[in-house]
């Protein structure tokens, strides 16, 4: 279970709206969003509806602005709660289709480049959720990975195949 509330002011004022599931239009809801807490769960939160756009992923605190979530601007139009698994593996191809050299990973990875000489990720295979990062270090634009196989980068949504860093989805509380 979890539980999310947005408001449309910075430091948790403004109107409000409490969420504890999937919501694919929040526009109904609140206009604009500048800050976040988060109750229980990890989410992940979407500029436009129909979880469309830059995507952040929130783990249970207190976002006081938009920049803490590292959002560009104050649209917030759908989110995700994402489920929680116990085990967390993930297959890296250099090559679209599961075909190249092939990584595996199964904790948290700052950056790709570092561990296993690679800048760019074309395919993946995965149990659990994780969270791929176009930068090292956990930043840029954010990639909701659920389990499943990823054949081109285009299945999870991004524009080209950058990829600095992974983060497993785990609610650390």
């Amino acid at each position: 279970m979890g539980k999310i509330t947005f408001y449309e002011d910075r430091s948790f004022q403004g109107r409000c709206y409490e969420c504890s599931s999937d919501c694919p239009n929040l526009q109904p809801y609140f206009s604009r969003c500048n800050s976040i807490r988060v109750d229980s769960g990890c989410w992940m939160l979407y500029e436009r509806p129909n979880y469309q756009g830059h995507q952040y992923f929130l783990r249970r605190g207190d976002y006081p602005d938009y920049q803490q979530w590292m959002g560009v601007n104050d649209s917030i139009r759908s989110c995700r709660l994402i489920p929680q698994t116990s085990s967390h593996r993930l297959r890296l191809y250099e090559r679209e289709d599961h075909k190249g050299l092939m990584m595996e990973l199964s904790e948290d990875c700052s950056c790709i480049q570092d561990r296993f000489h690679l800048s760019e990720v074309r395919s993946l295979v995965l149990e659990g959720c994780w969270v791929l990062y176009e930068m090292p270090n956990y930043c840029g634009r954010q990639y909701l990975l659920r389990p499943q196989e990823y054949r081109r980068y285009q299945d999870w949504g991004a524009v080209d195949a950058k990829a600095g860093s992974l983060r497993r989805v785990v609610d650390l509380y």
